[in-house]
């Protein structure tokens, strides 16, 4: 895992003058090196995208699902090679690299058969009016123009596999700029592609470094920008190109509701083991971990400690083994401003129940109650192993409460009762609503996204599909319909 990954320029491996090393956040280790496009190299990409687009959007569906049905196959056959280098580049343990490996062998896939169905055209008839005799409207989709995709750290593998998969089925070139600190898992997706018969210049892989992304982000040749990452640059890459389209898939602070009527022992069990799990499953470093849990008086105190135990027997350690559930976060500087933020609250009068500690770029699975809404860790998305547990009296408090936040990503809620389950879907100002499970839950195929400052626009193949390509209306005249 220590030679020098090249990056994928058009369709073909490239390598640049400059290069950096990747190194993992468990022990400090050099992965791997990465290979730098050069600003000429990045133009050449650019203009070939550009030059291709027509082409490949009349590219035949069977081709297109070919190579996504292709590199589907190839990351099953893989996967535990892209497993270990995940793990090692991102700090994310073994039984969740190995999930994530697998999830994105189903955006592949789903990629397949949605190019396979797209854009089949539709007709609507225009003589329910008299001005419309004999005229039939035909409806196709078709590209905006080439895709500039950006991805996160946390997902080195999956969501790089969000930005790409769509835009090869819906015939949109795209050029994917991984994260600075993870960006070996994405450029194997690039390994799996040159293996197609997809046209030249239809997607590269450029590892580009954040503080050259303005000029790509402006240039007019890339009207769709995509983008997973910080609240804070993706509102400025709104900002700096107002007409352009631009897709925000943003942070959350998410929250579980646990209602009066999750009562049982069993009930109670559940929530708080699956409450643990996805508070810290990736280091807590995922938009739809549970950060808050917000629980019914009637229950609060059965179910406070079961969550505590949960969260204690977490394991933590080496990311590599595969009884490691919490491994680092993506760097020490991570878990120093999670450890500044949990302290923040303390010393505000919170109290801590377990963890609260800081080992390097690992940090502690930690539980805070009594946390004051004026707060950090309370505001904002920690992105770190922290739960925070509040009280409420009933269900209006109880969503209310999820929705006093600027974030709006999915929530979880707790309930039997379809009625309740109902009214949480009109009620919470989120993306999801995930009823009797964690807000962690996503299905790579359904729609995903934010409200309020989570975001802008959805994912999920289909979805992102749509939003890479827009409707063009054909009016045939004169037609005996």
């Amino acid at each position: 895992m220590t030679s020098t990954h090249a990056f994928w320029l058009a369709g073909r491996q490239a390598t640049g003058e400059a290069a950096f090393d990747v190194t993992s956040p468990w022990d400090g280790r050099v992965v791997g090196t990465a290979s730098v496009p050069s600003d000429a190299q990045i133009e050449e990409a650019v203009a070939a995208a550009y030059a291709v687009r027509d082409e490949f959007a009349a590219t035949p569906a069977h081709v297109r699902a070919a190579a996504l049905d292709h590199v589907s196959r190839r990351l099953v056959e893989r996967t535990e090679e892209i497993a270990r280098l995940i793990s090692a580049e991102n700090g994310k343990p073994m039984k969740w690299a190995r999930g994530e490996v697998g999830r994105a062998v189903s955006v592949f896939r789903f990629a397949s058969e949605e190019a396979r169905r797209f854009n089949g055209g539709e007709a609507q008839r225009l003589d329910t009016d008299a001005g419309g005799q004999g005229r039939l409207a035909f409806t196709r989709r078709f590209p905006k123009g080439v895709v500039l995709g950006i991805a996160p750290f946390n997902f080195p593998l999956n969501l790089c596999a969000h930005k790409i998969a769509p835009a090869i089925a819906a015939g949109v070139p795209i050029i994917l700029k991984p994260a600075p600190a993870t960006p070996l898992s994405g450029l194997i997706l690039g390994e799996l592609l040159a293996e197609t018969e997809l046209p030249a210049g239809s997607w590269s892989i450029l590892p580009v470094p954040n503080d050259r992304m303005p000029a790509l982000v402006q240039d007019e040749r890339l009207p769709v920008i995509s983008f997973t990452g910080s609240e804070k640059v993706g509102y400025a890459i709104v900002d700096s190109v107002p007409r352009k389209h631009c897709t925000l898939e943003l942070g959350g602070n998410g929250a579980a509701v646990v209602l009066a009527d999750w009562a049982s022992d069993e009930d109670l069990d559940r929530a708080a083991q699956r409450i643990a799990t996805f508070s810290n499953y990736q280091g807590g470093q995922s938009c739809i971990s549970v950060q808050r849990v917000i629980a019914d008086a009637s229950v609060y105190d059965r179910l406070l400690p079961r969550i505590v135990a949960a969260v204690e027997a977490q394991v933590t350690g080496d990311p590599s083994d595969d009884a490691t559930d919490v491994g680092p976060l993506v760097s020490e500087a991570a878990a120093q401003r999670v450890d500044a933020w949990v302290q923040e609250a303390v010393d505000a009068g919170a109290t801590l129940l377990t963890g609260g500690k800081r080992d390097g770029a690992s940090y502690a699975p930690t539980v805070l109650t009594d946390v004051p809404d004026e707060v950090t860790i309370s505001c904002e998305e920690v992105f770190g192993p922290v739960l925070t547990v509040r009280k409420v009296d009933g269900e209006a408090a109880a969503f209310a409460a999820v929705n006093d936040s600027k974030y709006g990503l999915q929530a979880g809620v707790f309930t039997h009762d379809l009625q309740t389950a109902f009214r949480a879907h009109r009620a919470l100002e989120v993306g999801g609503v995930v009823v009797g499970d964690v807000p962690s839950y996503r299905a790579d195929q359904m729609p995903y996204g934010g409200a309020k400052q989570s975001g802008v626009g959805r994912e999920g193949v289909r979805f992102a599909m749509d939003d890479y390509t827009y409707e063009r209306v054909m009016v045939l005249t004169g037609l005996t319909l």
